[in-house]
């Protein structure tokens, strides 16, 4: 019974989060090993924005994004996020994990979180999900964002998925 309760443990899997993408023109990603130049410098893949707001060209969210890959048997309950702000008037203002649907003409919202992640930091923030079983279909990670101002930079230092093993 022990061992059955330590199994079902949830953990965090760090994902690349040097490989987001820009969701539109508006948005580019920068990065650099040495120093980010956001905070005290440390690494990270820093988020800019050539427009304010959270609206992305042409319609939509403004947001960097990546699909997912998570181990067979495991169900995503949640997601961390941990990042730095050059300034609290630009900020992850979304998270979302969306669900490729078969056939993939669509993908399903399955974690949609309006918190504004507003702390300059750095900080990590825990993100509840309800259990998300990714052998139904692709995963794709969303984290919009909302600029203030054009000179800010956002900082994403690191981003994990909680996972649960499935019984």
């Amino acid at each position: 019974m022990a061992a059955e309760i330590k199994r079902r443990v949830r953990r965090v899997m760090w994902i690349d989060h040097l490989s987001l993408l820009p969701g539109d023109p508006s948005v580019t990603t920068s990065n650099n090993a040495v120093n980010s130049g956001v905070g005290g410098g440390l690494a990270a893949l820093v988020v800019h924005s050539s427009t304010k707001g959270e609206g992305a060209q042409g319609g939509g969210n403004k947001v960097v994004w990546t699909a997912l890959e998570v181990p067979p048997g495991y169900s995503v309950v949640g997601v961390r996020i941990c990042y730095e702000l050059t300034n609290a008037r630009s900020f992850i203002s979304q998270v979302r994990l969306g669900q490729v649907q078969n056939p993939p003409a669509s993908a399903l919202v399955l974690l949609d979180d309006p918190t504004d992640h507003t702390a300059p930091g750095p900080v990590c923030v825990d993100v509840k999900s309800p259990s998300i079983d990714p052998a139904k279909g692709a995963l794709l990670l969303e984290l919009r964002v909302n600029f203030g101002n054009t000179s800010d930079r956002i900082a994403v230092r690191g981003v994990g998925l909680w996972l649960l093993p499935k019984p």
